[in-house]
């Protein structure tokens, strides 16, 4: 599967970061936010290496919203959120 194509699997999908009180848990502005690797300074991640985020919680994780949340809460929420997609990425057959 491309790259784009496992991209546009995120278009309507929940927003499985929940980051609250950020997250507007509209699946209409959800994307894939791909998360940190070693892949360099300006370069991203692979697409399966990210999570379904929408675009108040993809502020968050990119730094570019200011919150209150703790730097461990928003790691344990990547993780658990990088889960979640990567189930809904294998159930839905484009990942194994």
């Amino acid at each position: 599967m491309s790259n784009t194509k496992l991209r546009q699997t995120a278009r309507g999908e929940d927003c499985t970061l929940r980051l609250y009180p950020h997250c507007n848990s509209n699946p209409e502005t959800v994307v894939l936010c791909h998360l940190p690797s070693n892949s360099g300074l300006a370069r991203k991640s692979p697409d399966w290496w990210g999570v379904y985020g929408c675009n108040c919680c993809h502020d968050v994780i990119d730094g570019r919203c200011k919150t209150e949340i703790s730097i461990a809460e928003i790691e344990r929420s990547k993780l658990r959120a990088l889960y979640e997609t990567q189930t809904r990425m294998r159930d839905k057959g484009l990942i194994r």
